[in-house]
């Protein structure tokens, strides 16, 4: 039961984002149009075995970071050395790429949030970070030096099963940090990011927590790369910055890209009361499941009830939707088709923040709630870009006699889907993620005013 009274505000961000030193470069090349998307070298080393090669990359360099590679294991990092000194040796040892990410990305979300180390490390403040599949990077050279090669299994090193665990992002943060309240992690595919934020505005909310450090991760690794690949579900056949292309008639699949977005959410009263700045208020978080026993393919019906779920009265409606949109043929179109469902056709725009840096899997809503966060910091929409043509025939699903959604085709939505940023007032954002096994989030975000 939520307790009376009780909001919560968002009040620090961090994070890693392909191509981009920091937060600020990262806000200043999203308002400016930029992709960042590049081809990816060590895809293009495999490219007579995989389909795709462009991706949303971070690599070491970028993050400031240099493996110490083992003579035992050919380019397997037994450990990374921080050459800006940001994280002691001891975490970096329990670490893979994606957990730095996720301790720097705390430390930068819980400076920015002003909190003392009182504050941080207090039974009231709990860790809520997850990422969207176990560290693969560490285990496949693990496993192939013991079953393939025949190695002893001490040849990885004594952390393998730290640094692989699917808890490992939150464990780090809260190893480093100190935290001393709730410590957990929520994997639901690529809703993820946004799934792990939202349990934490719960805990708050239900006045179970008074802080939370929250998101979503995905470490680059080839690894997870060559899983999506081998489902011909990437793009392929265009140019980097033009691969990632939500509703277009021309998308063909998504980017597969890496990154992380860390938030501090705290009790709204409290951030107010020692005069934080509040980035953005949470309205309201609900999340469900399909329930039609399809792994892959999209329910409208299922997206209709969280759109019931996160507006019961439809009374907080948003100015901006961000958008899953992920560029993949069916899941593109019966995402906008509920949207318009829900919202109608005049009121509100569609932001794609895939068309941009392309689809970060686990840390997707995280870094995607980030960007509706500068959204509302801006007060400007980020564009969908490459969305040049929306299919101007109805889909092939609007056709069916069990259809009960808009019989407008996409066409008709066009006005809805900005290609360019440009100013507007936002005063609400809602923000959309999806995942394999119908597992469906939506959260509702404010200014606070």
């Amino acid at each position: 039961m939520q307790v009376a009274g009780r909001k919560v505000a968002v009040v620090g961000m961090g994070g890693a984002f392909p191509a981009c030193a920091n937060l600020d470069d990262f806000n200043k090349k999203l308002f400016s149009d930029q992709s960042l998307i590049r081809e990816w070298d060590l895809a293009l080393q495999y490219s007579k075995q995989i389909r795709s090669t462009v991706s949303g990359y971070i690599s070491e360099e970028e993050m400031g970071l240099e493996p110490v590679l083992t003579e035992l294991a050919e380019r397997y990092p037994e450990t990374y050395i921080d050459k800006l000194g940001r994280i002691p040796d001891i975490h970096l040892a329990t670490a893979d790429m994606g957990s730095i990410w996720a301790m720097l990305g705390a430390q930068d979300a819980t400076k920015m949030a002003g909190w003392s180390t009182r504050e941080i490390e207090s039974e009231q403040t709990g860790v809520v970070v997850g990422s969207g599949g176990a560290g693969n990077q560490i285990l496949r050279v693990a496993w192939h030096y013991f079953f393939q090669l025949g190695k002893k299994a001490r040849i990885a090193g004594a952390h393998t099963v730290d640094r692989s665990m699917s808890y490992r992002e939150a464990a780090n943060i809260s190893c480093l940090l100190k935290t001393k309240g709730v410590c957990e992690s929520i994997t639901s595919a690529c809703a993820t990011g946004l799934g792990n934020i939202g349990h934490a505005y719960r805990l708050i909310k239900f006045g179970l927590q008074d802080r939370a450090i929250a998101g979503g991760v995905e470490g680059t690794a080839l690894e997870t790369f060559i899983g999506f690949d081998g489902m011909m579900i990437l793009s392929k056949g265009f140019t980097p910055e033009k691969s990632s292309r939500p509703f277009d008639t021309q998308r063909n699949g998504f980017v597969c890209s890496f990154g992380a977005g860390i938030v501090a959410l705290e009790e709204y009263e409290m951030a107010k009361a020692r005069g934080a700045n509040i980035l953005g208020v949470i309205d309201d978080y609900f999340n469900n499941s399909d329930g039609d026993g399809d792994m892959f393919y999209p329910s409208f019906a299922g997206q209709q009830r969280l759109w019931k779920g996160l507006m019961p009265d439809k009374g907080l409606r948003p100015d901006v939707v961000k958008m899953h949109g992920t560029s993949t043929p069916v899941g593109d179109s019966v995402e906008l088709l509920s949207v318009v469902d829900a919202l109608g056709e005049e009121g509100y725009h569609m932001s794609a923040p895939k068309s941009q840096f392309g689809h970060m899997l686990g840390g997707a809503g995280s870094v995607e709630l980030i960007t509706a966060l500068l959204m509302l910091q801006n007060q400007k929409v980020l564009p969908c870009l490459n969305s040049d043509t929306l299919n101007p025939e109805l889909e092939g699903f609007q056709k069916t006699d069990h259809w009960q959604g808009p019989d407008k085709p996409l066409a008709a939505y066009r006005h809805l889907v900005p290609q360019k940023t440009f100013a507007k007032e936002i005063n609400r954002i809602a923000c959309l993620n999806y995942g394999f096994g119908g597992t469906n989030s939506a959260m509702l975000v404010s200014r606070d005013i």
